[in-house]
């Protein structure tokens, strides 16, 4: 029989707490209930509470006054998903600073599947980017970005001297693109994935896929994207 993994209590609250901040129920400036209020809300100690607060000092949501209580600094970051969908743009508009580090470039034939998705004949040439996403400086997602290799020549060394993907695809021809199908689900992180988006293992992600398209409707990119559910708030925007 699988043995069910157990939340620590200090992170069910933290998780909370970070919930109620999405929702707006404390925004930047706030001040959280003290740690005794939080104690008798939860039905813990105070040292739970206090581990729970550190781990959110340690997200940049809050900051702590000794003697004053602790404070909202920041919300998660806002996503939205739309038809045209720009990382830069999106944390930008969010107040945060954007960057993307470059995990790796790999280069291989296309599997039947990958081919399918990108409607381009099997063993095709593929270029995947594997990267991770920040906001401030904090890791909010992890991606695999798969690339027809034929149909976007020169994509590697855009891919490798440019900071984002539309820049990547605009030195390729590709001047607009946009978003033709997304998919939502939870997937719990893996060893990997919790240590670069910097959560636990078996941290709840919000998973992603999605099919982006060029001006004549031809699959340019298709990516899968792993973001740490309580460092981000996607919201679905009009995509028709």
């Amino acid at each position: 029989m699988t043995k069910l993994r157990k939340t620590p209590i200090w992170q069910a609250i933290a998780r909370a707490l970070t919930a109620e901040i999405a929702d707006k129920i404390y925004v930047p400036g706030d001040k959280l209930p003290t740690e005794a209020e939080l104690a008798d809300r939860f039905g813990v100690n105070r040292h739970t509470v206090r581990h729970a607060i550190k781990a959110m000092v340690d997200e940049k949501l809050v900051r702590t006054r000794r003697g004053a209580g602790a404070y909202v600094t920041a919300s998660p970051t806002e996503y939205p998903i739309g038809k045209r969908v720009r990382f830069h743009q999106n944390i930008l508009a969010g107040g945060q600073t954007p960057e993307k580090q470059v995990l790796q470039i790999e280069e291989r034939p296309a599997t039947p599947k990958e081919a399918a998705r990108l409607d381009i004949p099997p063993k095709s040439p593929l270029v995947i980017y594997h990267g991770l996403s920040l906001a401030d400086g904090n890791p909010i997602a992890l991606f695999s970005s798969h690339f027809p290799g034929a149909r976007l020549p020169g994509i590697v060394a855009a891919l490798t001297e440019e900071t984002g993907v539309t820049e990547a695809l605009k030195r390729c021809g590709v001047d607009d693109y946009t978003r033709v199908s997304t998919r939502i689900s939870a997937r719990a992180a893996t060893a990997t994935q919790a240590l670069h988006l910097h959560v636990d293992e078996g941290a709840p992600l919000v998973y992603t896929t999605s099919l982006n398209a060029d001006a004549d409707g031809k699959p340019i990119e298709y990516g899968m994207t792993w973001f740490a559910g309580d460092r981000v708030t996607l919201t679905i925007d009009g995509l028709a």
